[in-house]
């Protein structure tokens, strides 16, 4: 997994053009990371997930590592479930965060950033 020191805004960040590259960047609180590598056991959690989300008779569904800009951060969720009316349509990212997220823990992943990561879309109304 690699971050940089080096802080920016989400308009500059969102000009990088890295971002998308797999895995995807993310900046939580002015500082930019890349997700880790998932690996087979988190892949498959993953997609078992939604699976199981999207079989319910609901109007939320569920995508893997969809991007979602705050207001002043832009984090890749490993599960974004939202409501069917906010699915981006010509986008590559929802407005606003999550209605949930799901986050996988993988070994080489801060526990720290994480949470501060889950922390900032709850404030935000996850």
């Amino acid at each position: 997994m690699a971050s940089t020191t080096q802080r920016l805004t989400l308009q500059e960040f969102l000009k990088l053009p890295n971002i998308e590259e797999s895995p995807a960047w993310e900046l939580v609180d002015g500082q930019i990371n890349q997700k880790s590598m998932p690996i087979a056991f988190h892949s498959i959690l993953q997609k078992r997930l939604m699976a199981t989300i999207d079989q319910v008779d609901s109007p939320y569904e569920a995508f893997p590592e969809l991007r979602c800009i705050l207001s002043s951060n832009s984090v890749v969720p490993d599960i974004t479930v939202i409501h069917q009316d906010r699915v981006p349509s010509e986008n590559i990212a929802v407005e606003g965060a999550p209605d949930w997220m799901i986050e996988i823990l993988s070994p080489d992943q801060s526990t720290t950033k994480l949470i501060a990561k889950i922390q900032t879309c709850l404030q935000e109304g996850t």
